[in-house]
């Protein structure tokens, strides 16, 4: 459990909070809720509709929670070009949304997710004496 924590804190920079980390919860919510409205509103003609669907779901929850946030951006990029692809060309929308699942894997989440209650920096006091 420790060298998983100390694996997923070397994964951001920091868990910015104030203004920072309220534009990061922002950029979760809108990249959260537009992934999982272009997942239900198209469908591609050789993939099971429910997995697109069940993915753009988990990696919608995933963002918004701000749990794993890396790995739930770069599922949100693999999500929003597989389906862009499938139809034959990139649309603007999933190439955005591609873009905005990379920012914030780079970014991470902010002070408001679990990322940063589970795996944030952690303050640790060494009493120190000098008898």
């Amino acid at each position: 459990m420790l060298f998983a924590r100390f694996r997923m804190q070397r994964l951001f920079s920091a868990f910015p909070n104030s203004w920072p980390g309220s534009g990061l919860l922002i950029l979760r919510v809108a990249a959260a809720a537009s992934s999982i409205l272009s997942g239900f509103s198209a469908p591609l003609p050789g993939l099971p509709i429910p997995l697109l669907q069940g993915a753009a779901a988990a990696t919608s929850a995933l963002l918004l929670l701000g749990l794993w946030t890396p790995l739930a951006g770069l599922l949100q990029v693999s999500v929003e070009l597989t389906s862009g692809l499938g139809h034959g060309t990139l649309d603007i929308n999933h190439a955005l949304l591609s873009a905005l699942g990379l920012g914030l894997a780079m970014i991470g989440p902010g002070s408001w997710s679990l990322d940063a209650r589970l795996f944030g920096r952690k303050r640790i006091d060494l009493n120190i004496r000098k008898d």
